[in-house]
């Protein structure tokens, strides 16, 4: 067994192998980016090195820089968690070569099930369904046009060879959407994997994502722990994970299929370590189709822990130290139910548009059956550099109903203030209907009236004499009626020694100033008059207009990139273009101007 591993990754999901290793009394190594030097995985680690700037490329994906620190602390290997360089082939390969144990699957295996179409062939070789459309990549636009009109149809999902994550994934409906719908894939696939091939998919309406959990070791021994649900997702990227599925969508003979298919796959490419075999189960005909093969441990793996009692962290990294796995197939069965709930730092409210910021009061729900992993804490900063996801919330109950229940009463405890999170949005979804019946909530995912229902609160209105004197934010403890309540008060500061009205306990628990008026942005309000103003903080990755140019309400104007995510923003009117103070490259913040559009009749 290894003595020191190196964690090349950050947030919650370098907490928690970092807590792996250390019940397993193995040294954990922590890496940062300048700013992720007071992060909670670098405070948790014995030892911590700085990798270089903010931007991923310069630190969390400096593969020579990683290597480098492996050798300084003397990590005979690296965990690279998800995200970065977890599924990178090459970085694997430089492992290899400096002599560094890689924790997750050979490099041929990452290989094979990164290309997404050289996937789909070696799993139609293998025996395994695969949703009809290409094997090959497609070359461009009208290539794809003739292979649709003879052969697949339309709706068409059209996909980075490279991709993953919601990345590079776009939906053409009808003829006209496609050349939108190939360029943006590309786009995203060159951006996020350096590759901007992509393949043709027949596209599903309304199916079921439901995915496989796989381990293996280098003894031969493959074992899937049975199936997740992780139906609910916006922007084709999951929200909401549930283990098992729900017992109408999966029979007892499908499971024992699914299994199957995910064993099938992870020994057609002599996997290693942690896996997950996704898949689509057909709404109407109950076909599963091979999706793709996530060669590492999944952000939902928490679900599956809950359900088998398995580590599979821990398996990983035992399997890649050369050891059995720790179970058989007949050791493994399922027990209760998990939900797991992404609780990311974005606005539901606003098309779920990245919401970074600083993170005031904190406190994580507890009890029976609650797990949290995540990396914050009261004064952290949530980077608009990283991916919005910045803890999970998961619970376990022995049926979906009360886990959900559950889930409701821990979502309720989840205190999390200066920063806009989803937990509105996941409150009021696991209150419907449609979750109740195990619906793929699509409907309500893509309903943008009511998403709007999930607004934060606005601030209140100032008072006239706001710009006279200083304003203090303060916090008191109240008690009425035998109850104890937190409340804030926004005014002048009060006299030393003063403990305010109701104040209990010493009074004030902390105070903070309140920015005056002139200081606020509009970032939160609605769009009105010519002027279109960001709705968030980020980069301006393409401009799509030019200034003096007409343009339609609901004209595609810009696209802005945060935290990982392209966001679309459209003309909130019709006119013209008569100023564009943004370039592409440049940042751009909440309430910043985009564009200042006239009306026609103006000119």
């Amino acid at each position: 067994m290894f003595s020191k591993v190196l964690v090349a990754n950050r947030g919650e999901i370098a907490v928690r192998i970092l807590r792996a290793l250390e019940e397993m009394e193995i040294a954990g190594v922590a890496v940062y980016s300048e700013i992720d030097r007071d992060a909670l995985h670098v405070k948790r680690a014995a030892e911590a090195y700085l990798l270089g700037p903010a931007p991923a490329a310069e630190s969390y994906l400096n593969v020579e820089r990683i290597l480098e620190v492996c050798r300084e602390s003397g990590a005979e290997a690296v965990h690279p968690g998800y995200g970065f360089l977890a599924e990178n082939a090459a970085f694997a390969r430089a492992c290899e070569e400096a002599g560094i144990t890689f924790i997750g699957p050979p490099a041929g295996a990452i290989d094979a099930m990164g290309s997404k179409t050289r996937a789909r062939e070696l799993m139609r070789d293998a025996g395994v369904p695969i949703v009809p459309g290409t094997t090959d990549p497609v070359e461009d636009v009208e290539a794809a046009r003739r292979l649709i009109d003879d052969e697949i149809g339309y709706p068409v999902a059209i996909k980075a060879s490279g991709g993953g994550g919601g990345k590079g994934f776009r939906v053409a409906l009808e003829e006209s959407e496609l050349e939108k719908a190939f360029e943006g894939a590309a786009r995203e696939g060159e951006k996020f994997f350096s590759d901007a091939t992509v393949y043709l998919e027949r596209y599903l309406p309304d199916p079921r994502h439901v995915e496989v959990q796989v381990l293996a070791d280098r003894h031969g021994n493959v074992v899937h722990l049975y199936e997740r649900d992780c139906s609910i997702q916006r922007r084709h990227q999951k929200v909401i994970e549930e283990s098992p599925a729900p017992e109408w969508i999966v029979s007892p003979e499908l499971r024992e299929r699914i299994g199957k298919i995910g064993v099938e796959a992870a020994r057609a490419v002599d996997y290693v370590g942690a896996g997950t075999v996704e898949g689509l189960l057909s709404s109407d005909e109950g076909e599963y189709f091979f999706l793709e093969m996530n060669t590492r441990v999944q952000v939902e793996h928490c679900v599956t822990e809950m359900t088998t009692g398995i580590d599979i962290v821990k398996e990983g990294i035992r399997a890649a130290a050369g050891e059995e796995l720790s179970v058989s197939q007949e050791d493994i069965s399922l027990r209760g139910h998990a939900i797991e709930c992404r609780i990311n730092a974005e606005d539901a409210s606003k098309n779920f548009a990245p919401a970074p910021g600083t993170v005031g009061a904190y406190k994580e729900p507890t009890g029976p059956g609650v797990r949290v992993d995540a990396a914050l804490e009261a004064g952290g900063e949530v980077s608009p550099m990283y991916d919005p996801m910045v803890a999970k919330l998961i619970v376990w109950d022995v049926d979906r109903e009360q886990a959900t229940r559950r889930m409701l009463r821990a979502l309720n405890e989840y205190q999390i203030e200066g920063l806009k999170t989803l937990i509105p949005f996941h409150k009021a979804l696991l209150a419907t209907e449609q979750w109740a019946r195990g619906e793929t909530c699509r409907d309500l995912l893509e309903d943008k009236d009511w998403l709007k229902t999930l607004a934060f609160d606005a601030p209140g209105p100032a008072g006239d004499d706001d710009e006279d004197g200083e304003k203090v934010e303060q916090a008191y403890t109240v008690e009425v009626g035998g109850r104890r309540f937190d409340v804030k008060v926004i005014g002048p500061p009060l006299p030393a020694g003063s403990g305010g009205v109701g104040a209990a306990n010493g009074g004030a628990r902390g105070g903070r100033a309140a920015p005056k008026r002139s200081a606020r942005t509009g970032g939160g309000g609605g769009v009105g008059g010519d002027a279109l103003p960001s709705p968030l903080q980020g980069n301006v990755w393409k401009v799509l207009v030019e200034q003096g140019q007409a343009v339609e309400e609901g004209q595609l104007i810009t696209i802005i990139e945060a935290m990982k995510m392209e966001n679309e923003i459209t003309a909130h009117k019709a006119g013209t273009i008569k100023e564009l103070p943004i370039q592409e490259g440049g940042s751009v913040g909440p309430g910043d101007t985009l564009a200042v559009i006239a009306d026609a009749e103006a000119e």
